[in-house]
């Protein structure tokens, strides 16, 4: 289990996280940023997940508390955020927080949904990170855009998805840099949530469970 701590962003401002540490000291980091429903549980438990598997997590609480109970309010939620200010602030202090208490020097970032569009916007934007792995998320093409991914990519994308739509998907991944690794999955957007039963596939989640782990670990080693 892990804990809310507060990290300091490059503006000197702090922002709360929930950090889940790995067993071993000296493990690799990886930021983890929520959906649009905010830091939730199933966050956190992702978040303790990814710590089991041998990553010191930290997951930024990017709303500040606040948590959506329905799209309407999670939309609410998002469109208030400030994906330049997560990005070029919460993020890189996190990075910079991650670098500081581990015991290596590589971080990686991963994220679904919103968290997602601003996993690429941290691999277009933040420097520093090693490796950057999306589910289900494109950012703003005006604020990051997909050539300018700077770092390892790996993408999740769901098949049936009225977000993230496979045609959004494949103009997305054709302008990425030559070698991302790209998955796509018979699946409803959120489709690694299981927290909602709606959407939630289990043998998709599983296989893509263990792309990201191999894909991280080859890369955060």
């Amino acid at each position: 289990m892990g804990q809310m701590i507060e990290f300091q962003r490059p503006d000197g401002a702090h922002s709360p996280a929930y950090l889940a540490t790995a067993s071993r000291p000296d493990a690799p980091g990886l930021i983890l940023l929520q959906e649009w429903w905010g830091l939730n549980e199933n966050i956190r438990a992702t978040a303790d997940r990814y710590a089991a598997a041998g990553f010191h997590t930290l997951a930024p609480d990017l709303y500040r508390g606040r948590q959506a109970s329905d799209a309407d309010e999670a939309s609410h939620l998002m469109s208030g955020l400030s994906f330049a200010d997560a990005t070029h602030q919460d993020l890189a202090g996190a990075l910079r927080h991650l670098r500081e208490q581990c015991g290596s020097p590589k971080v990686g970032v991963s994220g679904f949904c919103m968290g997602g569009a601003l996993t690429v916007a941290a691999a277009a934007h933040v420097q520093g990170l090693s490796a950057a792995s999306c589910f289900y998320g494109i950012p703003p093409a005006d604020f990051a855009a997909p050539q300018d991914v700077k770092i390892p990519f790996q993408g999740h994308y769901a098949d049936i998805d009225d977000w993230c739509t496979p045609a959004a998907v494949r103009a997305f991944v054709a302008q990425l840099p030559p070698g991302a690794e790209i998955h796509h999955y018979p699946a409803a957007h959120g489709f690694f949530n299981s927290s909602r039963a709606h959407v939630f596939d289990a043998a998709c989640a599983e296989q893509a469970w263990q792309r990201t782990l191999a894909f991280l670990r080859a890369r955060l080693s």
